[in-house]
């Protein structure tokens, strides 16, 4: 049975008073190396989330509250996400690659390389309406044996890439980055945040339909340790994880807030049957909050869209 922590909100902004949750904030599993990219399914009421320095991808169950392995070894998975089809999207650190999960079980390989070179450890990824997948590409994973295989960088560079729904054809999308992590579309999809975790601070850029972006200017920097994953809810604001908990920001970059949390959090995502469950993984464990607002809806997309197998990219 999972236990739990009292939750402690720290209004910051008065406008961080509209955000409410349960008196209790569940811990649902504990027992990770280091937890990481949560993903709910609604169909199947469930969540998987990866620890990455054990090799696994472990699945909770929201009706039974039992956790279990939902794929082991997982290629050092970091993080996911659930594509419009009920897909899982993997970011696979070990493997070098990004990954889709079919509905029997084989796997398809959406991105490897870029300009015929090993990309350095695919880390967290969306995917857009019109089928496209974005993710970013820090070191982590080559860094050292802990959460991959240590070897160089063959690209020389951090990126963010958008792979395209048509060809699979890996495409740079941003770059001038340290090491990109978290990304997240606003519900419109006409902006893109993205995280770089050694600056300490999220970049905000403007997204057009055909896939480029402009500007990246700093949206907000971190004041406790530095950020990770993040989401947006329907109301803009955007959730972030940093080393003191979540903080929750305004579309106009203020600080609202934060969920107070006793280990330093890595990602977080909405679910639930109302989207209004934060489901966060957090060093060696996963939470729960129910709160008052609900995760930001997306455009359905375009189901005659699949992307195929990877291509080395340009």
């Amino acid at each position: 049975m999972p236990d739990r922590i009292r939750t402690e909100l720290e209004v910051l902004d008065e406008r961080f008073r509209q955000c409410d949750g349960d008196a209790w904030t569940q811990r649902l599993f504990t027992g990770c190396r280091w937890a990481e990219g949560p993903a709910y399914f609604p169909a199947g009421r469930y969540l998987v989330f990866s620890d990455i320095p054990n090799d696994r991808i472990l699945r909770f169950d929201e009706l039974t509250g039992m956790v279990g392995e939902f794929r082991a070894p997982a290629g050092y998975a970091n993080g996911h996400t659930v594509d419009r089809q009920g897909r899982l999207i993997s970011c696979e650190q070990g493997a070098r690659q990004v990954t889709r999960t079919e509905p029997d079980g084989s796997i398809t390989v959406l991105a490897s390389h870029y300009d015929g070179k090993r990309l350095n450890s695919p880390n967290d990824v969306v995917e857009r309406s019109d089928g496209s997948v974005w993710f970013t590409d820090p070191s982590y994973g080559i860094d050292s044996d802990y959460e991959g295989h240590k070897a160089p960088s063959e690209i020389g560079a951090c990126h963010v890439y958008r792979v395209a729904p048509e060809t699979g054809e890996v495409r740079i999308a941003a770059d001038g980055f340290l090491r990109p992590n978290g990304l997240a579309f606003s519900a419109d999809e006409r902006q893109l945040y993205i995280v770089d975790t050694r600056k300490k601070h999220i970049r905000l850029f403007g997204a057009a339909s055909d896939g480029a972006l402009a500007g990246g200017e700093v949206f907000a920097t971190c004041d406790a340790g530095s950020f990770d994953g993040i989401r947006l809810d329907d109301e803009g604001r955007v959730w972030a994880a940093a080393h003191d908990g979540v903080h929750c920001f305004h579309p106009d970059g203020t600080l609202l807030g934060k969920l107070r949390l006793p280990e330093v959090v890595s990602n977080l995502t909405f679910g639930g049957p109302k989207r209004n469950d934060l489901f966060i993984t957090a060093t060696s464990s996963v939470y729960s909050l129910r709160l008052n607002t609900t995760g930001a809806r997306y455009p359905a997309g375009e189901p005659a869209i699949a992307i195929r197998p990877a291509a080395l990219g340009r």
